[in-house]
């Protein structure tokens, strides 16, 4: 009880800090006297907003759908504003008996460091029925929840140092806390903590670059190329707990322009199962080993604030579901 009030309680402070970041107005004062003309002021040009890319992953931060990239989510217009607006989403993933379903928040302040929270449930699907079969137990929980709290810095600028050949060079950490896969491993009578499982709670650490192309034999449209490394001891993004040692992933994604208002991406996310092996009970396989994940979506740009993406995806095997395929689907919204 005591981790859900802590749990909460972080939860609340972090949503509050994103909120209170839009309370900070930059102020510019003016001087003059009447002997002599007022100076000319410059003021700094405003940027046109683009478009509200990227999007934002499951876990909370900018990206695809599972993978991120290095550009940060809706930085500031202007270079003397302390923070820039806030971003919002909601993911739905429809994995046959299964699902995902995450809301996310974003912040960029300095346009150099972006805070996130996502919130998202797994539903269990058939794995109930399969342990009842299996073991005769009635699970007291039919899903469960990851809560993610993650800082990213934008270590290096894209073309930096006066280059047009450099990537933008983000590192971020991100806090996972999970609920209710603890429950489970209790009425499991610890099976999972028999094949390695260790707690319900750890830390994701990534660095990710990225490069944007444009050239005629990408038709003079826009090309993000997007390659990251992850170090992380989460089983499936850790709706089923965390190990006991890091294990380094490889992860990618590209997003191409065919237009101003249709791009198509892809991704690809490699998954270490952090575990000894799987559990076979009576014939019934219970939690099968983790695969690599990869997608295809297409992101519609409503307009400067508003983005709808749909996507295809294989998961691999999710605990005892074998999941071929799924598809998934996101509101993202920029003020």
């Amino acid at each position: 009880m005591k981790a859900v009030t802590t749990m909460k309680t972080t939860r609340s402070y972090w949503i509050a800090l994103l909120a209170a970041s839009q309370l900070i107005v930059p102020l510019a004062s003016h001087a003059g006297t009447s002997a002599a003309p007022a100076p000319v002021v410059t003021q700094p040009a405003s940027v046109e907003k683009g478009p509200p890319l990227p999007l934002q992953t499951i876990d909370g931060v900018g990206g695809i759908l599972i993978t991120p990239t290095a550009y940060l989510v809706n930085t500031s217009e202007r270079l003397t504003s302390f923070a820039g607006m806030p971003s919002f989403s909601f993911t739905y993933v429809g994995l046959n008996s299964q699902n995902i379903e995450a809301i996310g928040a974003n912040e960029t302040l300095f346009q150099r460091l972006e805070l996130g929270y996502s919130g998202s449930r797994f539903g269990l699907g058939s794995f109930n029925n399969a342990v009842y079969r299996a073991a005769g137990i009635h699970l007291s929980r039919s899903d469960v929840y990851v809560d993610n709290y993650s800082a990213r810095i934008l270590v290096l600028p894209e073309n930096s140092f006066g280059t047009s050949y450099l990537p933008a060079i983000t590192a971020g950490a991100q806090i996972k806390s999970s609920t209710g896969v603890e429950t489970i491993n209790r009425e499991l009578g610890g099976a999972l903590t028999s094949i390695g499982y260790r707690r319900d709670n750890s830390v994701d650490y990534t660095l990710t670059a990225t490069k944007a192309l444009k050239y005629p034999w990408t038709l003079d449209r826009p090309l993000l190329l997007s390659l990251g490394v992850r170090l992380s001891e989460a089983a499936w993004l850790g709706y089923v707990g965390y190990g006991d040692h890091y294990k380094a992933t490889i992860e990618a994604n590209f997003a191409y322009s065919i237009t101003d208002w249709l791009w198509l991406a892809g991704e690809f996310r490699q998954n270490q199962y952090p575990y000894s092996h799987s559990i076979t009970v009576n014939g019934y396989e219970l939690v099968r080993p983790e695969s690599d994940w990869w997608t295809l979506g297409a992101a519609f740009v409503l307009s400067k604030h508003a983005t709808v993406t749909v996507g295809y995806g294989y998961f691999g095997g999710i605990l005892n579901s074998d999941v071929k395929a799924g598809w998934a689907a996101q509101l993202k919204y920029e003020f």
